[in-house]
């Protein structure tokens, strides 16, 4: 690889970084090139930009954005790695979760994820990682929680309406 070429890929993985909040570090190493395909495949149905590179150049490119920003996840970067970018950020989580049921297999193997600011290392973060909330999902529930007491004021006046109106 000339250095051009790894000044474009460096180039292209600061616009990946700077586009989206979350990011998922992973190891597939050990997956064949099927097992690639199709968690390639898995990721574009759930609108996941997956891109393989060269550790050295994701730490650069990571470090011309903002190296303490980022510095939790130089130690993840080692063996072969996969960048898996959304803007939901329990998405990656949760491909890598199915696809390991599928495979009967431990890879993809989560190394570190970046998640609006927040790092979390490690493949024992995961799960924590596949139960996290998204934007649309708290703001329906606070939409619940405050319809629920209009509703029951609703509810009693009805009720109170009735039984005035019966008697």
């Amino acid at each position: 690889m000339t250095k051009e070429q790894k000044n474009q890929v460096i180039e292209v993985l600061k616009e990946k970084f700077s586009q989206y909040n979350n990011f998922y570090v992973t190891d597939t190493e050990s997956l064949t090139v099927d097992q690639v395909g199709k968690l390639r495949k898995a990721c574009f149905d759930k609108q996941v930009e997956m891109k393989v590179a060269k550790n050295t150049l994701i730490k650069k490119a990571l470090e011309s954005l903002d190296s303490e920003k980022y510095a939790g996840v130089y130690d993840s970067l080692h063996n072969v790695t996969a960048l898996m970018f959304s803007e939901n950020p329990k998405e990656p989580a949760v491909i890598i979760s199915s696809f390991r049921k599928v495979s009967n297999g431990e890879k993809p193997e989560l190394k570190a994820a970046f998640i609006n600011g927040d790092i979390y290392s490690g493949d024992n973060q995961l799960s924590t990682l596949t139960k996290i909330k998204t934007k649309n999902e708290l703001i329906g529930e606070v939409i619940c929680l405050l319809q629920s007491p209009a509703k029951r004021v609703l509810a009693a006046l009805l009720h109170h309406h009735e039984k005035q109106a019966a008697e």
